[in-house]
C-alpha cells in the first residue's frame, strides 16, 4: 500500500512548534493540521495559544476553533477529522504538516488506532462517577483488578480518570482495555510520518519560556477570556484547559491574582514535563534543540534538511 507522507512537528508547550510548523509548511507547499486537544475548541484563543492570523502567515490551518466547548470530543473524533483534513490537503497536491503537543491524539491518528466506542459511553461514564462519589475510588479500582488486572497494575489506584476510563471501556464494549489495546493496532497505518521534535536541552530555558509566555497571555487578556468563558459555559472542557482553572480562585475571590498566575506557570511547567515523557518514548522523533544553535535559522535549516530528504524518499 502506498502511504501518504505526513510531516509531524511535536514537542512541549512553548517550545516553538507553531513557528517551526508554519516555516516547514511555507517551505514545502504545505498546510497545517493542529494536533492539539484544546485548540479544537472555539473561544478558547489565548488559553490554548492558538496561532493568530499574523502568525499563520498565509498558511491554511485545519482543526482550530471548530468545536463548541460544550461538545464531547474524543481522540476517536480527532482521528476522523484529521483524516478528512489530510485527505483534503493531499488532494490539492500539498504536504500535510501536523503540529501539536497532544501525543495521544497525534500517535493514535498516525498509527491508525482502532477505537471501540459505544453509544452508551456517556451514560456509563456518568454512572461510574456516581459510584465514585458514593463508594470511593477503592471499590472501582478493585473492580478493575478483577476484570483487567494487567491494566490495573499500570494505573495508580488513586488515578480516578484512568480507572473510570478503563471501566467505561469494559462496561460499554464487553472487552477490557488490555484486549482492546492488542486489537487496536492490527490495521496497518496509511501514513508514513516524519517526526520532528523541538525542545530544549536545558530544561530551565524551556521553563523560562513558559513563564514568559504566561505573562504575555495575561497581558493579552487571558483573565477576561476566562471570565467570559465561565459566564458562557459550564462544560468539562474548562476543567481540562490549563489557563482557566488556575484563574478560577481569583475570579471567585478566594486567592490573589499573583497566586493564581504562579499556579498557572507551575501547572504549565508540569504539563510540559508530561508531554516530554510521552514524546521521549517515541524513538522515531528527530529532535532539534534551539539552545544548541546560535541562530534559530540554523535550526530551521536542519528541519528543512530532514523534511527534504523525507519527501524525496531518501
Amino acid at each position: 500500500m502506498e502511504k501518504t507522507k505526513v510531516i509531524v512537528i511535536v514537542g512541549p508547550t512553548a517550545s516553538g512548534k507553531t513557528a517551526l510548523g508554519i516555516h516547514i509548511a511555507k517551505r514545502f507547499n504545505g498546510e497545517v493540521v493542529s494536533g492539539d486537544s484544546m485548540q479544537i475548541y472555539e473561544s478558547m484563543d489565548i488559553a490554548t495559544a492558538k496561532p493568530t492570523k499574523e502568525e499563520m502567515d498565509g498558511i491554511k490551518h485545519h482543526l482550530i476553533g471548530f468545536v463548541s466547548p460544550e461538545t464531547e470530543y474524543s481522540v476517536a473524533s480527532f482521528c476522523e477529522d484529521a483524516k478528512k483534513a489530510v485527505t483534503e490537503i493531499t488532494k490539492k497536491g500539498k504536504v500535510p504538516v501536523i503540529v501539536g503537543g497532544t501525543g495521544l491524539y497525534i500517535d493514535s491518528f498516525i498509527n491508525n488506532t482502532t477505537f471501540f466506542e459505544d453509544a452508551n459511553s456517556e451514560k456509563v461514564r456518568a454512572e461510574l462517577y456516581n459510584e465514585l462519589n458514593e463508594f470511593g475510588i477503592e471499590k472501582l479500582y478493585n473492580e478493575l483488578l478483577s476484570v483487567d488486572s494487567e491494566a490495573a497494575k499500570k494505573i495508580h489506584p488513586n488515578n480516578e480518570v484512568k480507572v473510570i476510563r478503563a471501566l467505561e471501556i469494559y462496561r460499554t464494549t464487553g472487552k477490557n482495555l488490555t484486549e482492546q489495546n492488542k486489537q487496536s493496532h492490527k490495521n496497518e497505518s496509511e501514513y508514513e510520518p516524519l517526526y520532528i521534535g523541538i525542545s530544549y536541552k536545558d530544561r530551565e530555558k524551556l521553563y523560562e519560556r513558559i513563564n514568559k509566555r504566561v505573562d504575555i497571555m495575561c497581558d493579552n487578556g487571558l483573565l477576561e477570556e476566562a471570565k467570559e468563558f465561565y459566564k458562557k459555559y459550564a462544560s468539562k472542557t474548562a476543567v481540562n484547559a490549563i489557563g482557566y482553572k488556575e484563574l478560577k480562585p481569583f475570579l471567585e475571590g478566594e486567592k490573589t491574582l499573583e497566586e493564581c498566575i504562579d499556579h498557572l506557570k507551575q501547572s504549565t511547567r508540569r504539563y510540559a514535563k508530561r508531554q516530554l515523557t510521552w514524546f521521549n518514548r517515541n524513538e522515531k522523533i528527530n529532535w532539534v534543540y534551539p539552545d544548541t544553535y546560535e541562530d534559530i535559522n540554523l535550526l530551521y535549516s536542519e528541519a528543512e534538511r530532514l523534511a527534504e530528504k523525507f519527501l524525496k524518499g531518501e
